[in-house]
């Protein structure tokens, strides 16, 4: 009688193949709302479709999600040096026609005087958050889940300062925080909040003139909170 143990399988064998991607929800303000980067898909599934910036991570040169999401920006958008955090991974067996797959979602911030109409892989589409097409996979909860996580870290922290220009003045800056919560901010309180943060410096001798009352100073990010955040107590 043979003794030998039964066949136990490797880990691997029968393993499915994972799809591993990522996904860049790139957001801008224009006119005051929020629009987030489309682009045409070349290629099936989907072929033709307007959805999120993406592509699989490279394993043999991406460090890590996050520089895998970096070179989305730059291949396909051709966007460089935009604030970029880690949002959330989507996964499951039917999120995508090609099999189980997991995408670790980013999102990205740009001013609106940096947007680029055209990238490296075609045309770029500015798409009202509000007025979104009918997106593929499951882009549509990828953009829902970054507008939430946009609009609850700006009730606490500097975060909006991303969408602004190198330059602006409190009445502009303000104007942006109220476009992403959706909510009117009492002006003295915002700029003891902005006081309290510590993170803008006035530009020298920058000043903004020709508007009915008197000029208004310019100021910038410190250096040091260009890509960090300054989490400060909430409410503004």
């Amino acid at each position: 009688m043979s003794t030998r143990s039964p066949h136990r399988p490797s880990p691997h064998e029968d393993s499915p193949h994972i799809i591993c991607t990522v996904d860049v929800v790139a957001l801008t303000l224009i006119a005051t709302r929020l629009h987030v980067a489309l682009l045409q898909r070349a290629q099936p599934p989907a072929q033709g479709d307007w959805a999120l910036p993406g592509g699989y991570v490279h394993a043999q040169t991406d460090a890590d999600t996050s520089a895998a999401a970096r070179r989305v920006l730059a291949d396909k958008l051709g966007m460089h040096g935009v604030y970029l955090e880690q949002l959330a991974t989507f996964s499951g067996p039917r999120r995508d026609p090609r099999g189980w797959s997991l995408s670790v979602a980013h999102c990205a911030l740009l001013p609106a005087d940096a947007l680029p109409a055209q990238g490296p892989a075609g045309a770029i589409r500015w798409v009202d958050v509000q007025q979104l097409p009918g997106l593929p996979f499951d882009h549509a909860a990828i953009v829902a889940a970054a507008l939430a996580r946009v609009r609850n870290k700006s009730q606490y922290s500097s975060l909006p300062v991303h969408l602004c220009g190198e330059q602006f003045t409190l009445p502009q800056l303000q104007a942006v925080y109220e476009a992403v919560l959706g909510d009117t901010l009492n002006k003295v309180s915002f700029r003891r909040k902005m006081d309290d943060m510590g993170l803008l410096e006035a530009v020298p001798g920058a000043m903004l003139t020709g508007a009915a009352h008197r000029p208004a100073q310019f100021w910038r990010v410190r250096p040091a909170y260009r890509q960090h955040l300054a989490v400060t107590p909430r409410g503004l």
